[in-house]
This record gives structure tokens, C-alpha cells and sequence, in this order.
């Protein structure tokens, strides 16, 4: 065997990639693959598949109210993404510029919230944009700031809220990343050129950041367009996005090959986003 390994030494890391290959093969791309032959599939009567070829929901999925959704989760999704980095870009810059023991601990407040259960955190901000209840519009009303409440809970706002609070991190550490890589003598030579602080970031801070800025879009921007949890808990039922749709399909009308083609229209949309994800990082790797 060790001599068959000396012999094809492509053959020692095929190997070691077999389990990882495997585990893929099976927890991640076979689920893939049924999800996709569901979604032209029939529904049966009383839950379930019946296994005859139909195109009929895909057909259902490009309905107003379907696709609508659709589309006003990419309008949510992208507004978030949005948010995340014009709250994350100077808060990364921020942390990136302090000495290295302040460094440490900001990136450690930064990950905390992560130790808590996202399902939890989202209850918490519950707590806070109700309506007649919550501890923003009490306390605003207490103090005699408004005289009727904010409309905080159960609209777009509030799932964007919700959004961007948890996935900010996750715009802020890969752009963090970026720029702790960036040359400092770069910006310096600028300013000894009399270069404006405007003209530093849009010729120097800006583009060095975009493979940054870029992960950190997409690592935001999926995970916001497929949420379901905020949106059932701070859209108060009123306002859904296609991921409480989709699990609609599956837990609550029993339509799975509905909800699977549903599935199947946000990966491919996922997919295409992060292939130009991918073109874009390459095209800043080759300037």
C-alpha cells in the first residue's frame, strides 16, 4: 500500500479526501438531489408524493403571490445586506486601527452574541418592538416622547432589524480580514501626496476591501434571503418572506413537491449569486 501511495501521490489525497467526499455525498447533495426530483413530483392526497413527471409547480411558483414573496425576500435580503455594511465597513475599520490587546477584545464582543441561541436573541428584540407592550414604545410613552405607539413590530423594519442584528458579524469579521491585510504605507505615501481622506478610501482603503466586502455580502445576503425563524417572530405573522412559505409547504399544507420546487427556485437563485460572488473575487484577484 505505502508503496502504491509513493507511486500515485494524487492517490493520498484523494484518500484523504474520501470521508469528507462521503459525508457530503450523503448529508448534503443526496438531500439536494430529492428535494429537486420532489419538486416534479404530484401531491397526494393526504400528504405526501405521488411519482408522476408534472411541471405544475413550477408553474405555481412563478404565481403573484408566490413570486411576489419571492421577490420582496431578495428586496429584504438586499436591504439587509446593505444595512450590514454601512454599519460594518467603519466598525471593522475601527477595530482594525486600535492596538492589537483592543483588537482582541472588540472581536470578542463582537462574537459573544454568537454564544447565544439565535432563537433566543430574536425573542429578546420581541421584548422590545411590541407594539403596546414592548420596551421601546412603553418607555416613550412613559416619558411623554409619543402619544400613540411606533409601529416597530410585525413589518418590514422589524424583520430587517432582526436581520441585520444577527447577521452583522458576519459582514464585519471577513472585512476586518481585508483590511488587517492592508498595507499601511499605501495610505501613508497618499497623504504625503496631499491626497484627501475621501480620495484615500475611494482609490486605496475601498478597492483593497472588496474581496472583503464581497464575503461578507454573501455570507449575509443567503442566509437573510432563506430566513425563516425572524420573520415568523418579528413580522408577527403579517409579513413572510419565501422561507416561511416554504416551510408552510412542507409542515403545514403537507405540499411538499410544492415546497420543494419553491426550494428549488431560491437555491438556483442562491447559486447564480454566488457564481458572480466567485467571478467578482477572481476579477479583484487579477487586478
Amino acid at each position: 500500500m505505502q508503496q502504491t501511495l509513493r507511486r500515485y501521490p494524487s492517490l493520498q489525497a484523494w484518500l484523504l479526501l474520501l470521508p469528507a467526499g462521503l459525508y457530503l455525498l450523503v448529508f448534503f447533495l443526496a438531500p439536494l438531489v430529492i428535494v429537486l426530483v420532489y419538486s416534479f413530483l404530484e401531491r397526494g392526497t393526504y400528504g405526501g408524493v405521488i411519482y408522476t413527471f408534472t411541471l405544475e409547480n413550477f408553474q405555481r411558483v412563478f404565481d403573484a403571490l408566490y413570486f411576489g414573496t419571492f421577490l420582496r425576500s431578495v428586496y429584504i435580503a438586499i436591504i439587509t445586506t446593505l444595512a450590514c455594511l454601512v454599519l460594518g465597513f467603519p466598525l471593522a475599520w475601527f477595530i482594525v486601527t486600535r492596538p492589537s490587546h483592543q483588537r482582541n477584545l472588540m472581536l470578542l464582543a463582537l462574537m459573544i452574541p454568537f454564544w447565544t441561541n439565535f432563537l433566543i436573541r430574536t425573542y429578546a428584540w420581541l421584548t422590545l418592538l411590541r407594539t403596546n407592550t414592548g420596551l421601546i414604545n412603553v418607555s416613550l410613552l412613559s416619558i411623554g416622547i409619543i402619544n400613540k405607539p411606533l409601529p416597530l413590530f410585525g413589518n418590514d423594519f422589524a424583520i430587517v432589524l432582526g436581520l441585520v442584528y444577527g447577521w452583522l458579524p458576519e459582514m464585519v469579521l471577513p472585512i476586518y480580514a481585508a483590511l488587517d491585510r492592508l498595507d499601511r504605507g499605501l495610505i501613508e505615501a497618499a497623504h504625503d501626496l496631499y491626497a484627501t481622506k475621501l480620495q484615500v478610501f475611494r482609490r486605496i482603503i475601498w478597492p483593497l476591501s472588496l474581496p472583503g466586502v464581497i464575503a461578507g455580502g454573501m455570507l449575509v445576503f443567503i442566509p437573510s434571503l432563506g430566513a425563516f425563524v425572524t420573520p415568523a417572530i418579528l413580522g408577527g405573522g403579517k409579513s413572510l418572506m419565501i422561507g416561511n412559505i416554504i416551510s408552510n409547504q412542507f409542515l403545514a399544507a403537507h405540499d411538499w413537491p410544492f415546497g420543494s420546487a419553491l426550494s428549488a427556485l431560491m437555491m438556483a437563485f442562491m447559486l447564480v449569486a454566488t457564481l458572480i460572488y466567485f467571478r467578482s473575487a477572481n476579477r479583484q484577484g487579477g487586478v
